[in-house]
């Protein structure tokens, strides 16, 4: 929309433009004409009248001349007023259209529930964006820079310009009916002023902080972060991992999800698969049958996990499975159940 307001408005600029250089080239040739200025004097009488700035004539002018200096004033008012209502209409309208962009984009945000909140939008944010769409998954982006907005935001990113630190930045990015932040900026200082400022809004919110230093793990932990990530510990350890176990390594990241159609692996909450007022084994539930993808973990509802369970383990509610499968066996699994 603004980028469209821009080419209207630049287009009646350049007619304005365009109207005032016509003006002059009529000022000279007219002032050449009707007498015998020199073309330095018909172009110096066509910049003092256009202009108004009330220097005298180079020479006395006869009445035909009068007239025609009174025609190119008259003229010339007419063109600049034209050239600053344009102006002025272009700047209200933008200023306008970016507040109504807003206010879209607000109501927007207010309408999300059980939604991720991500602080800052640099290589991290920005990859944990990108894995968020890819499940689907709502979240708004908190972030300083106004260029990373106006180059970023879109429909399916929406963004609240401001310091994450603050409680109504939080707000305004509905931190109250969040069940899910992260944390992702580049101080960790300023991840721990968000830790704390989310934790005391919202008791119940999952908070995931980045860190780069490994002493200020412990500080988040006791801030309120649920789970802490060191970017360059993991970054290490992985490229220490394939030199060690190469082909494990190999096979781990074909897990990793790249795009919506090559998706591996997948968590899904129990209650989804079936009515768990009367419990069932896995063995039971046959998604292997079902959808070919097979579950290789369970976690129960109070947080513990089993790593390959066997076929008779019970899937009590409030729990979830790992499930792994091809990406056509995992799509399958989510048409079926609804996921």
């Amino acid at each position: 929309m603004a980028s469209y307001l821009s080419k209207v408005f630049w287009s009646k600029i350049n007619i304005a433009i365009l109207m005032l250089i016509s003006l002059l080239g009529v000022g000279v040739i007219g002032f050449k004409i009707m007498t015998d200025l020199s073309w330095t004097d018909a172009f110096y009488m066509t910049v003092i009248t256009v202009s108004t700035v009330g220097f005298g004539e180079v020479e006395p002018l006869d009445p035909g001349a009068k007239i025609f200096t009174t025609l190119l004033i008259l003229t010339n008012v007419v063109v600049v007023s034209y050239a600053i209502k344009i102006i002025t209409e272009f700047i209200i309208t933008r200023q306008d259209a970016e507040e109504i962009k807003q206010k879209k984009m607000q109501k927007k945000i207010d309408s999300l529930k059980n939604h991720v909140i991500i602080c800052g939008y640099g290589r991290n944010g920005k990859q944990a964006a990108t894995k968020l769409m890819v499940y689907n998954k709502h979240f708004v982006v908190i972030e300083q820079d106004k260029e990373v907005i106006n180059r970023f935001q879109s429909e399916s990113t929406p963004f609240v310009h401001g310091n994450a630190n603050e409680d109504e930045v939080l707000s305004q990015a509905g931190i109250e009916r969040a069940n899910c932040l992260i944390s992702a900026l580049p101080n960790d200082a300023d991840n721990l002023f968000v830790v704390l400022s989310a934790r005391q809004i919202n008791e119940k919110i999952h908070i995931i902080s980045r860190a780069s230093q490994e002493t200020t793990y412990s500080k988040l932990k006791l801030a309120g972060a649920n789970n802490v990530i060191l970017p360059d510990k993991i970054g290490g350890d992985h490229m220490a991992s394939l030199v060690v176990v190469p082909d494990l390594i190999e096979f781990i990241d074909n897990l990793a999800i790249v795009g919506k159609t090559n998706i591996n692996i997948e968590q899904v909450e129990v209650d989804k698969l079936y009515d768990t007022s009367e419990v069932k084994t896995i063995r039971e539930l046959d998604l292997r049958r079902k959808t070919g993808c097979n579950v290789i973990g369970y976690k129960d509802s109070q947080g513990d996990y089993i790593v390959n369970p066997e076929a008779s383990q019970k899937l009590h509610a409030k729990s979830k499975i790992i499930v792994l499968g091809r990406p056509e066996q995992i799509q399958k699994l989510n048409s079926l159940y609804n996921i």
